[in-house]
């Protein structure tokens, strides 16, 4: 992370157990700033994604302390929350989560809907991000006729499209063919670093932690820089 580079995530001493008691980390700190990509490991059932959900407010830790872009989680309501999340999170999820009766337009445009953006301005930034990552001129699409791949770039489109200052991004890769997902990896990144926007993906795939500015290993324990 570049020395003047804000923070835009900030966790502390977060612990989070599961149902019956099994721990699933404790101490976890992390900071990350504005532009910089961090890569999350670790084995299956380890609770990446039980992080990113605590991260986005959509799980609560049993302790310590979640602040992004300066707004600490524990301080808002559930209202608050969502409008975090609205407004400051965009949210590349493992199985795309594209709704079919929207076109490719609508689909990406769903965020700047949601912030009450203007129809005109709201169609014309989702054909930008289209184009961006290499749908020009299908924004009248349906998901349907995409294969995996381009679904894939759908979601990342729909992620960006309001500049949020923080994106999570679980196991993108994770439904795709190497080659595809090596693609995928590099859109991703070309287009969250071209936004300013601060990185933090959740991954099992070598070539998508290779991506990241900083690759840290999720343990019991918090999280561990991995080196090489």
């Amino acid at each position: 992370m570049p020395a003047t580079a804000p923070t835009i995530l900030s966790l502390t001493s977060l612990a989070k157990s599961v149902p019956g008691g099994r721990l699933l980390f404790e101490g976890l700190d992390l900071q990350v700033g504005a532009g910089e990509f961090v890569a999350i490991t670790g084995e299956s059932g380890v609770g990446k994604s039980t992080l990113l959900n605590i991260i986005a407010g959509l799980d609560q830790p049993d302790s310590g302390q979640v602040a992004i872009d300066g707004a600490a989680l524990e301080a808002l309501d559930d209202d608050g929350r969502t409008l975090l999340r609205r407004d400051r999170i965009g949210f590349v999820f493992q199985a795309f989560h594209i709704l079919p009766h929207l076109t490719l337009a609508q689909n990406i445009a769903l965020p700047l809907v949601l912030q009450h953006a203007k129809a005109k301005a709201a169609t014309a930034r989702a054909e930008a991000l289209l184009e961006a990552v290499g749908l020009g001129g299908r924004g009248g699409d349906y998901p349907k006729a995409l294969s995996g791949g381009e679904l894939q770039r759908v979601a990342i489109a729909r992620a960006l499209v309001h500049r949020p200052a923080l994106i999570l991004a679980d196991e993108p890769t994770g439904n795709l063919d190497p080659d595809t997902a090596a693609r995928i990896m590099d859109l991703f990144v070309a287009q969250a670093r071209r936004s300013g926007a601060a990185v933090v993906l959740v991954t099992h795939s070598e070539v998508a932690a290779a991506e990241a500015d900083r690759v840290l290993q999720l343990t019991a324990h918090g999280l561990a820089e991995r080196h090489g």
